[in-house]
């Protein structure tokens, strides 16, 4: 009997506290049913998207409830963020802390990229994505591919899944975006929030156009900036209007390509913005903030941009103040949204019960499966889901790569899309380097190559080379993975080099050697992680050795068998501030050589090459380490396999390259210190002002290594990496009296 009375009073209470749930509702419906639906519409501004968050956090707290939300551009964004939710307060702590700069570089880190690629991008370092298709050069349909900025909005989101109407959210929400094709607007009312969200804000020509529903889209700015209409449309009665738009400029500022593009897209986007006022009642309110001296892109404004809003939207008070409701009832329209809200929140902590790969590319799902490295039955984390985004677009094979979920009543569904290069899949590589000592060497270097891939099941390549300039060099290389996760790799070379030295005798005599050769490698590979390698293989080389002083040229014919092994996570071949770089090189050769009438018979050597360089950073302070160990062990006397010395950070105080031996010891100790990245006022540049101090030297095949031969450099520079690879200007010195001043735009290494 106790027990029965005990449920009784629990069933009433429970009764009790569904029917107050349910008095308010109606209450809420009924006050919502009698007051006007508010519509508010954010228009289009760039980094000045900020003042639409002023405006929201006077909507609060004047209570004054949104029923439906349409925007543009920044105002999709900003507007997407309030109808999941989110109140004015969290969205400002959210545009605030996200680093928005990094959405314009889709570039892949450095450290990210597998040993291959960070090789092929220290050569190639023009940042220029050509391919050829059917005979046709193809580039990208935007300078960014939008791949960065969909994280970060994915970031700010979370993991919400897609919707069947936007409807669901808790305030209904429409985004506006243009046909590229048509130039008519496209209102995006179902699908991913994101996706959504980036379709409104792709600036034509600056970012890939995003592809919905078989259309491709970009910016709404240029069809429908304040979407007045749209909103209208979803019923609303009274519009609050916020127009961030930016003024036409001047004459005396129409001084350059980019300042006239700029005026055509305002002058667009204006004609857009006034049609939608024209739609404005008497009843509606339009906010305009005081924001014309505002960037559009400067994101360091967003606080300006925000106080404007406030600004702006406390001068509409007495007008804004006639939508207000009470206290009560506000408390219980806020309630009401975040109950609205846990229908997808909830099923955030949800496991994964089915993932399905929407693989449009060649590369195999089983090594996509492998790198996405998640499992039927995880309960996904946005870290654990953008660690797995940034992994797949690390192969350097996709111009995007997306995730999205779909919530079913088993669990949730994740759908990996993986979208190969629209500019491939034959693809143009560009690299350049020039170099000035200000005496004896301006050398101006110039790569090219052309790269054929997925010739083959498992991912073939085909690759064509060629240098120009002070380094000549002509080469083709086919590279097979031997499996579909593409650990395994079988590889196939052929080159002809045309290489100088100017080299400097013990008693300072300058002199220039040169050599051509034509060398075949064969090899098998291993890469036994992302970063590393290890390659056995065949090799041979035959060419002619000239130099005035020579009485005839030195023919040589090598042939024998390598072993490499590499394995590299510097975040910058250059000015590393993180990981570390090692290689050794072994080889196994029979030397042949004819001056004339003498020929020598095949004598063996053996060649040992190592290399090192760590880095390790506290804050903006950066200390290097490199160290380099070479040495030939042969039945001669002669042998042309020698390393050399001299240049930039390689024994600083002598000009590049100009001291050569069978035998090398080297090691160097640099000091980076980061000036910060605004100091040139480019943020994407880092400056550092850096010193060196450096030992070595080079020996004979028949010396003996003494270290009290070493000869000790120091240098001082400054240096940063650009879009065009390293550039530095130093000042190098050594214990003998050599000097020599450095300065360099591109690869140095």
């Amino acid at each position: 009997m106790p027990t029965l009375i005990l449920e009784l009073l629990l069933g009433m209470k429970t009764s009790l506290r569904l029917l107050v749930l349910i008095g308010t509702l109606l209450s809420v419906a009924a006050v919502a049913a009698e007051r006007p639906k508010v519509g508010l519409v954010l228009s289009g501004g760039g980094a000045k998207g900020a003042a639409h968050v002023g405006v929201l956090k006077m909507l609060e707290a004047n209570n004054i409830p949104v029923d439906y939300v349409a925007g543009t551009s920044i105002g999709a964004y900003v507007g997407g963020l309030y109808a999941l939710g989110y109140s004015a307060t969290e969205i400002e702590t959210i545009m605030m802390n996200e680093d928005w700069s990094k959405g314009y570089s889709d570039t892949i880190p450095r450290q990210a990229m597998s040993y291959r690629d960070k090789q092929q991008r220290d050569q190639y370092n023009i940042p220029l994505n050509l391919g050829i298709r059917g005979g046709e050069v193809q580039s990208p349909s935007g300078v960014l591919l939008g791949q960065t900025m969909s994280q970060l909005y994915r970031n700010t989101t979370d993991l919400v899944r897609e919707f069947n109407s936007f409807n669901e959210l808790s305030i209904p929400y429409r985004a506006v975006a243009t046909d590229l094709e048509t130039s008519l607007p496209v209102v995006i009312s179902s699908g991913s929030l994101v996706e959504a969200m980036q379709a409104s804000a792709t600036v034509p020509g600056a970012l890939q156009p995003a592809e919905i529903d078989g259309k491709l889209l970009v910016d709404g700015g240029i069809a429908n900036n304040m979407p007045v209409d749209v909103v209208k449309a979803m019923g609303a009665d009274v519009v609050i209007a916020v127009d961030i738009g930016s003024p036409l400029v001047k004459k005396d500022q129409l001084n350059g390509t980019i300042a006239v593009l700029n005026q055509l897209s305002t002058m667009l986007t204006n004609a857009s913005t006034e049609r939608q006022k024209a739609l404005l009642t008497k009843d509606d309110i339009l906010i305009r903030p005081a924001i014309d001296k505002l960037s559009t892109t400067d994101f360091a404004d967003m606080p300006k941009a925000l106080e404007a809003g406030v600004t702006a939207a406390v001068q509409h008070t007495a007008r804004l103040s006639q939508l207000a409701v009470s206290q009560e009832e506000y408390r219980a329209y806020v309630q009401q949204k975040r109950d609205a809200s846990r229908d997808w929140l909830d099923n955030l902590e949800r496991p994964v019960t089915r993932i399905v790969l929407n693989n449009q590319s060649k590369v195999s799902d089983s090594l996509l499966d492998d790198i996405l490295d998640i499992e039927v039955g995880d309960r996904v984390t946005k870290q654990q889901l953008n660690e797995s985004i940034a992994r797949l677009y690390s192969l350097n094979k996709f111009e995007r790569v997306s995730a999205e979920f779909q919530d079913t009543d088993e669990g949730r569904v994740l759908t990996v899309t993986t979208k190969a290069k629209s500019w491939g899949p034959n693809y143009f590589q560009f690299g350049f380097n020039w170099e000035d000592d200000f005496s004896l060497d301006s050398a101006v270097t110039l790569d090219a190559a052309l790269t054929m891939t997925d010739l083959t099941e498992n991912g073939g390549e085909w690759r064509n080379e060629v240098k120009m300039g002070f380094e000549k060099l002509l080469g083709t290389e086919f590279y097979q993975p031997l499996d579909r996760d593409q650990q395994f790799y079988a590889r196939a070379r052929y080159q002809y080099e045309i290489k100088s030295w100017d080299l400097f005798d013990a008693n300072k005599l300058y002199f220039e050697l040169d050599r051509k050769s034509h060398r075949i490698d064969l090899g098998l590979g291993y890469n036994y992680v992302k970063q590393g390698r290890i390659e056995l293989g065949l090799t041979g080389e035959s060419g002619v050795v000239s130099n005035e002083a020579f009485f005839e040229d030195l023919k040589f014919n090598t042939y024998g068998a390598y072993f490499k092994f590499g394995y590299d996570t510097l975040d910058s071949i250059s000015f590393p501030t993180s990981g570390n770089r090692f290689t050794l090189n072994i080889y196994l050769r029979n030397e042949e050589y004819e001056e004339g009438e003498f020929k020598t018979d095949p004598e063996h050597s053996l060649q040992i090459e190592a290399d090192w360089k760590g880095v390790v950073s506290v804050g903006n302070h950066s200390f290097v380490g490199k160290a380099s160990y070479s040495t030939v062990d042969k039945d001669g006397n002669f042998t042309l396999y020698v390393s050399d010395l001299g240049g930039f950070l390689n024994l600083s105080g002598y000009h590049k390259n100009s001291i050569a031996g069978a035998q090398k010891v080297f090691g160097a100790f640099i000091y980076q210190y980061d000036l910060g990245r605004d100091a040139l006022g480019m943020k994407d540049f880092p400056l550092y002002l850096g010193a060196s101090l450096e030992a070595g030297n080079v020996w004979g095949l028949d010396e003996h290594v003494m270290f009290n031969d070493l000869i000790y450099s120091s240098s001082l520079f400054l240096g940063t990496d650009t879009q065009l690879g390293p550039a530095a200007l130093g000042f190098g010195f050594s214990d003998n009296g050599e000097n020599a001043v450095y300065l360099f735009i591109g690869k140095n290494f």
